[in-house]
């Protein structure tokens, strides 16, 4: 199953079941200034779970674009370098407000994932919130989730909040076994985490409203809030051991191997040295270029415009980061405004703001790219000579970092990014 495919299946199955299909919201979020940028499903109804607002419908779905790039959903630097981490990305998403509950959340999905997208059930895990008896029931009794499949873990793992205070309750995830022993599936295995249980779906149980005192009172009208990764479950139905081999990400990689002429390995996500190994190096830039073109295109189509502060600094360090690892990949000249044409072309039948700032996002990424590339040159030279005087582990001085940001607009996680190929780090407090 494709991605469109995909899309488009979990959003009529949720039709079929009477819920309204509604369409993402701008990453720059509406009328709420605690986000810097729509970062999940539920922030679009918000004030509903809330209480402080009716509409006509009172179960929804959704694929929300998301980015994650600021406060503590923060997944910059881990972008490129594993085979899950993303700036942008699509949530799929079912809701409930103050409608139907654990009950009917837990069938629906268990049909959703078994029937619809034909996930064979020896393969899939299921977490509880540890005091969470009644979720444990519903799985066993209306999904026929074997027990010793059900596992339960701590607040940590599986108690969602809004924040310190407000709604919150438990939550259920549904995990896909993606290793190649299926009969060594377990319990203890599943508790290792090392990568070989990979949870798509989480399954929120908002029933609970926590007071400044830490108290739970139950909410009047309890609701369900459901999170599903897109890119992940692509991987998961096309066989793919990473989000970046799906047909999601693969377009703008392919890209790069035809404007670079390297070919992308893509075999391993186990961190290597950048400096010694410099295929995975490519293969990390490749992976950024898909990643940061994605998120670019979508930024630019909702508004936003390269800046020096806010969410236009955020953009900023984007372009600039993908430029760097263009670099790499032995780019001279501006590219990254190409593999925003390719993203257009392979979401713009979805996403129609895409294909209608076709022209805007061509001509701000292209200018910002060309910004750059007159002192990213000189910036990198500069940062290779300041790094051979260093001692051995010694960090880049902090006046370094600081003059390749006020001077050569490096923003500080690039000369980070970059210091990785040189094993090294920035010293932070000298930078401040």
């Amino acid at each position: 199953m494709q991605g469109t495919e995909l899309r488009s299946a979990y959003l009529e199955f949720f039709r079929s079941k009477g819920h309204q299909v509604v369409s993402s919201s701008p990453l720059v979020p509406q009328n709420d200034p605690t986000l810097l940028f729509s970062n999940a499903g539920m922030n679009q109804f918000k004030d509903l779970f809330l209480g402080a607002e009716k509409r006509s419908y009172s179960r929804a779905t959704t694929c929300q674009k998301c980015l994650r790039i600021s406060g503590k959903h923060n997944d910059l630097e881990n972008v490129g370098v594993t085979a899950r981490h993303h700036t942008f990305f699509e949530m799929l998403g079912n809701f409930s407000f103050g409608d139907y509950f654990k009950a009917d959340a837990i069938t629906f999905a268990w049909e959703l994932v078994t029937t619809v997208f034909k996930l064979p059930e020896d393969r899939l895990w299921v977490t509880v919130y540890e005091k969470d008896d009644e979720a444990e029931e519903l799985w066993v009794k209306l999904a026929g989730v074997k027990r010793e499949r059900i596992i339960r873990l701590g607040e940590a793992d599986n108690f969602w909040a809004m924040g310190d205070t407000g709604p919150c309750g438990p939550c259920s995830e549904i995990h896909y076994y993606i290793g190649n022993e299926p009969h060594t599936q377990s319990k203890e295995g599943f508790l290792r985490d090392d990568g070989s249980y990979l949870e798509f779906w989480n399954l929120v149980f908002m029933q609970y409203d926590r007071s400044p005192d830490g108290t739970l009172t139950p909410l009047p009208k309890p609701s369900v809030d459901t999170g599903m990764g897109l890119e992940r479950m692509a991987s998961i139905l096309q066989g793919k051991k990473a989000n970046y081999d799906s047909d999601l990400l693969r377009p703008v990689i392919s890209l790069c191997e035809e404007l670079s002429g390297f070919r992308y390995d893509g075999g391993s996500y186990v961190p290597r040295d950048l400096r010694a190994d410099p295929a995975y190096a490519r293969d990390v830039a490749m992976r950024v270029a898909a990643d940061h073109s994605r998120a670019t295109a979508f930024l630019v189509a909702d508004g936003v415009r390269p800046g020096s502060d806010g969410r236009g600094y955020v953009l900023r360090r984007l372009i600039r980061r993908a430029a760097r690892h263009g670099r790499v990949l032995g780019f001279t000249e501006p590219f990254l405004y190409e593999a925003c044409d390719t993203v257009i072309r392979e979401m713009g039948g979805h996403y129609g703001e895409l294909t209608a700032a076709r022209e805007t996002i061509e001509k701000v990424v292209l200018a910002e790219e060309r910004k750059f590339q007159e002192t990213l040159d000189s910036g990198l030279a500069l940062l290779s000579r300041e790094v051979e005087k260093l001692a051995p582990s010694a960090p880049l001085p902090g006046a370094v970092a600081f003059l390749l940001h006020d001077t050569y607009g490096f923003p500080l996680d690039l000369t980070e990014d970059a210091l990785k190929g040189y094993g090294r780090a920035v010293d932070h407090e000298g930078f401040r």
